[in-house]
């Protein structure tokens, strides 16, 4: 049955938003108007600004709850929560700002608003951030759990529960299945929780066992059994959750639209269609290829001279790659190999001893130095700094007809490092592999995400044991 604490979580959450706040309104006062770290004019007496944090807290619970930043977040993303938060903070700063200017309120300092405002998203995203860690931590670890009865136990409902259990923090925990004509094996039966019985007793075990959401994971010849199942469930207050038994065909977050009058299933919406987050990812790009090329510019000057001295030929190496839109490009590199004579065309794969490689070169591309140009590439806006990584047109058109879903990858930026490459899957490795990931990555985009890749591959080492 449904948790009856979600309200009190809920009403927690808010007090305790309500309570960051007003911390934020003390801490920003005193760096302001108390530390001497700033200066500033004489202020308002601080009952003034009290009375308006108290406000601004108010709207912001409001503004929350209305844009459900308060709802159950078990199974939501941090990245999903950021960015709430960042709406119910942006939405309620212009409300206070009108509320200033319709009572002529001309006297709070903006360099303290500006304060305020930063202390708030702060410490609200960091203390959000780690009650979800020990809140994870504490389900990981059998605590907080809730409760799940899978109808189905075919293919569908076997995969459902595998996935699951890779999940701990999430806190389910499976009791059962139920299933018309599926009995498990000597094998299954050790791997999976038991088969319970048919589907016709399960108004019978929602009666008999605690249970918070079934999920229905049954072939496509049983969905003339939901109305019946989604009744009985609804009538015993427990939530139902459906897998479509053709989710293969779906992204790993598809997303619901309308269409005339009737509910859609969009196959392929990704993230970074929203123009919003486009912008986001494009400033981020742009800042963090400029502060990578001033530190890295001692380096790459380094490379340059290094790659002149030994070997003849240009210091840049640059190669037609397809991006975004299945768009052609050049993509910069410090090049790594001996200039080839003219009229021979480069087609080949880099091999272990391949002879192409000068001495100084298999140290620049064992290291990922001759990376470093890329970073111009993502100033010109051919590349993002985190993406699928672009291929030679040759070998897109090989694999497009190879690997199914491989187009996926030009809906967005290609990228200089990528989830499969902070995973490992980089030089000669699985294109397979890589694919998954990549479209693991497009649909799944969040700002935080690009930053957890780009601090994962800096953790991981430069060193490619793969690059030849």
């Amino acid at each position: 049955m449904i948790r009856s604490n979600q309200r009190f979580l809920t009403q927690l959450y808010a007090f305790a938003d309500l309570m960051i706040i007003q911390i934020s309104f003390l801490l920003a006062w005193w760096l302001k108007f108390e530390s001497g770290w700033i200066a500033h004019e004489h202020p308002l007496p601080i009952e003034s600004y009290a009375y308006w944090s108290l406000i601004y807290g108010a709207v912001s619970v409001m503004v929350g709850l209305m844009i459900a930043l308060y709802s159950p977040k078990r199974k939501k993303r941090f990245a999903d929560e950021l960015l709430k938060i960042f709406q119910t903070h942006l939405i309620s700063l212009f409300a206070l700002l009108s509320l200033l200017f319709f009572v002529k309120e001309v006297n709070i300092s903006r360099s303290y608003l500006a304060i305020y405002m930063a202390l708030n998203l702060l410490l609200i995203m960091f203390y959000r951030y780690v009650l979800k860690f020990v809140l994870r931590q504490f389900r990981s670890k059998g605590y907080n759990r809730q409760f799940v009865l899978i109808l189905g136990a075919g293919s569908l409902g076997k995969r459902f529960y595998d996935n699951l259990k890779q999940y701990p923090e999430l806190g389910y925990e499976v009791v059962g299945f139920l299933d018309d004509y599926q009995q498990w094996d000597a094998i299954e039966a050790k791997k999976y929780k038991p088969i319970l019985g048919p589907l016709d007793e399960l108004e019978q075990m929602l009666k008999k066992l605690l249970i918070d959401e079934v999920i229905l994971a049954l072939p496509l010849d049983a969905h003339h059994k939901y109305p019946a199942i989604i009744g009985l469930c609804e009538k015993a207050g427990v939530r139902t959750l459906i897998i479509p038994d053709f989710f293969d065909y779906l992204p790993a977050r598809p997303f619901f639209d309308n269409f005339a009058g009737m509910p859609m299933i969009n196959v392929r919406e990704i993230p970074l269609d929203l123009m919003s987050n486009r912008l986001f990812k494009r400033a981020f790009d742009i800042i963090f290829a400029l502060f990578a090329i001033m530190i890295t510019s001692p380096v790459m000057l380094a490379v340059a001279i290094g790659v002149k001295l030994t070997s003849r030929g240009p210091i840049i190496f640059r190669q037609e790659r397809v991006g975004l839109n299945r768009r052609n490009f050049n993509m910069y590199k410090f090049r790594s190999m001996r200039v080839l004579p003219e009229g021979v065309e480069d087609r080949g794969w880099t091999t272990r001893n391949d002879p192409r490689r000068t001495k100084f070169g298999s140290f620049i591309r064992k290291t990922s130095l001759d990376e470093l140009p890329q970073f111009f590439n993502v100033l010109l806006g051919h590349m993002s700094v985190v993406g699928p990584r672009p291929e030679r047109p040759l070998y897109v058109e090989q694999f497009r007809e190879e690997i199914p879903k491989y187009m996926v990858k030009h809906h967005v930026r290609p990228g200089i490092t990528g989830w499969a490459q902070s995973n490992g899957l980089r030089g000669d490795t699985s294109i397979e592999d890589r694919i998954k990931h990549d479209i693991f990555y497009i649909e799944n985009w969040s700002l935080l995400f690009d930053i957890r890749i780009i601090l994962r591959t800096i953790r991981n080492g430069f060193i490619n044991k793969n690059a030849y």
